[in-house]
């Protein structure tokens, strides 16, 4: 298991971070397509959620194949590996999370899709040209960036990755330290959140009301698409 995946500076186009997708991949398709994204030259990193509660979650699995496509796991993938484990999870609040379509395939189905999923880093590093840029679905687990590798090697570590809705809550301006930023999701919000150095950036792409937000991480700037390109400061 790759706990944490990095890349180096991308020498050709942009890197674009995107919030939570739950299974709305023809809308985040119509997102990328406004923002002239190229997958020749552009990578597209994700915050985890890739599945539930949309219609298309089962084109997780053409996503992941995509060579410009990287994601981290969130908790979502990780409800579908614990299934698939054990089958000991609470299945009607399962289904009431949206995991009702991971439920209902053939026992093999679900396992081919908890393997993919359980490949998944549970951060993502990418280089900028302005500094190093973490990527985690809910929240570091740390004070400083540089104590992740041996945080994920415990279960509590990576479930605070993957769970943890505490700094938004609290308005937490403590950042994280030895790092450039760092951009998460699980928690939505009307508009992109910046508390210190930590992004918040899932604006609920997979609700009627929301939008996705597409974050270029080397000058950490929202893409413009209309009138969506606000970031809120809690400075």
């Amino acid at each position: 298991m790759t706990t944490i995946a990095r890349f180096p500076v991308n020498q050709h186009g942009r890197d674009l971070a995107v919030g939570d997708i739950h299974g709305h991949f023809s809308r985040l398709e119509s997102t990328l397509a406004a923002a002239r994204f190229d997958p020749a030259v552009d990578r597209l990193f994700s915050v985890g959620d890739l599945v539930d509660r949309g219609p298309e979650p089962e084109r997780s699995l053409e996503w992941l194949a995509h060579p410009w496509f990287h994601a981290v796991r969130g908790n979502h993938e990780d409800y579908a590996i614990r299934w698939a484990k054990s089958g000991r999870m609470d299945t009607a609040s399962y289904r009431r999370n949206g995991g009702g379509w991971f439920l209902d395939l053939s026992v093999s189905e679900q396992g081919r899709f908890a393997r993919e999923f359980a490949r998944l880093p549970f951060a993502i590093e990418v280089e900028t040209r302005r500094g190093m840029v973490g990527i985690v679905h809910a929240d570091c687990p740390v004070w400083s960036w540089r104590r992740m590798e041996s945080a994920l090697q415990r279960r509590a570590g990576q479930a605070r990755c993957m769970w943890s809705r505490d700094r938004l809550t609290n308005a937490d301006l403590s950042g994280v330290a030895d790092v450039r930023a760092v951009v998460v999701g699980h928690t939505p919000v009307a508009r992109p959140v910046v508390l210190r150095n930590v992004y918040h950036i899932d604006t609920a792409g997979w609700t009627p009301e929301g939008h996705f937000t597409l974050l270029d991480l080397d000058p950490l700037a929202v893409v413009a698409l209309g009138d969506h390109a606000a970031i809120s400061s809690v400075l």
